[in-house]
């Protein structure tokens, strides 16, 4: 086969051209610190990037439920813990109040202070978290207590409570649910009604104060009993805390050994191909044959 001039200078200019993509991918790697500039670099790391980086925004959106579990669990901890606070109060003055040796005075501030305490435990039971209601259900837009003072005396209505005992649940992990609400209406309406109770027993209309520090006892013991079930819940969200960071470690790590550029290796191979490159461009230009100009 014949060899002419035009086919000596368009293959030199095909390898000049490809030595030039070289270089070129080489030197947009180093700039991008990646070495996969688009898919068809490499199908495979291309698809197992995807992958990795869909774990990844699992991961983020899994990590930002858990902060929400962490601040409803932290809100209705404190929440309790005022409760139980409020309820010793309320068993002091019970157990004052059954002292036959009070004046009518002490017994009136006494009447006073529970009615007080009822409602800031009906206060304490409408709290909310990032404008939810904590101890109403799934009606996180509802209170328990529509008005902490309406049916508050000794002899008053008991009041009809809102919200529902329905679990309020959200995904924490690929497959695990996890309930952040406790079902309390229930003891908050037994608190209630407890409350009542003691007042018309200050009052001398209901039961007998002795008997009553044991009930102001029974309800405590039911707030100390859920308080310790969300320290539970707080334990195992520690843990799966935990899982999540090691999983976005280990996943930010598998994504830099699949894309991220070798800098040593770019380095050593773009000096190469310069080499390369100069080499050719020096035997293209004997190749090329000469014009009459060269001559002249």
């Amino acid at each position: 086969m014949r060899i002419t001039q035009t086919m000596l200078s368009n293959n030199m200019l095909r390898n000049l051209n490809s030595s030039y993509l070289k270089m070129g991918k080489l030197q947009e790697q180093l700039s991008s610190g990646s070495k996969l500039t688009k898919p068809s670099d490499d199908p495979v790391a291309s698809v197992k990037g995807m992958g990795y980086r869909t774990t990844l925004a699992k991961n983020e959106q899994y990590t930002r439920n858990m902060n929400e579990v962490n601040s409803w669990l932290d809100t209705t901890d404190s929440t309790l813990s005022e409760v139980n606070k409020a309820l010793q109060r309320v068993k002091d003055l019970v157990t004052q109040a059954a002292n036959d040796t009070n004046k009518p005075e002490d017994r009136e501030a006494m009447q006073k202070e529970v009615d007080q305490l009822r409602m800031q435990i009906r206060d304490l039971a409408n709290t909310q978290q990032g404008g939810k209601y904590l101890f109403a259900g799934t009606a996180t837009d509802q209170p328990l207590f529509a008005d902490s003072s309406v049916n508050a005396g000794a002899n008053d209505p008991l009041p009809t409570l809102g919200g529902n005992d329905n679990s309020v649940d959200i995904e924490i992990y690929e497959g695990i649910t996890f309930q952040i609400n406790e079902n309390a209406r229930g003891l908050f309406e037994g608190i209630d009604k407890m409350m009542q109770q003691v007042q018309q027993g200050l009052k001398g209309t209901g039961a007998d104060l002795s008997n009553l520090v044991g009930t102001v006892s029974a309800q405590t013991d039911k707030v100390l009993e859920m308080q310790a079930g969300v320290g539970a819940k707080q334990n195992r969200i520690d843990v799966m805390t935990d899982r999540l960071s090691s999983q976005k470690i280990n996943v930010t790590k598998q994504i830099s050994n699949n894309e991220d550029v070798e800098y040593e290796d770019a380095i050593t191979q773009l000096i190469t191909e310069e080499s390369i490159h100069r080499a050719a461009l020096s035997v293209g230009a004997k190749i090329i044959q000469p014009t009459l100009v060269d001559f002249l």
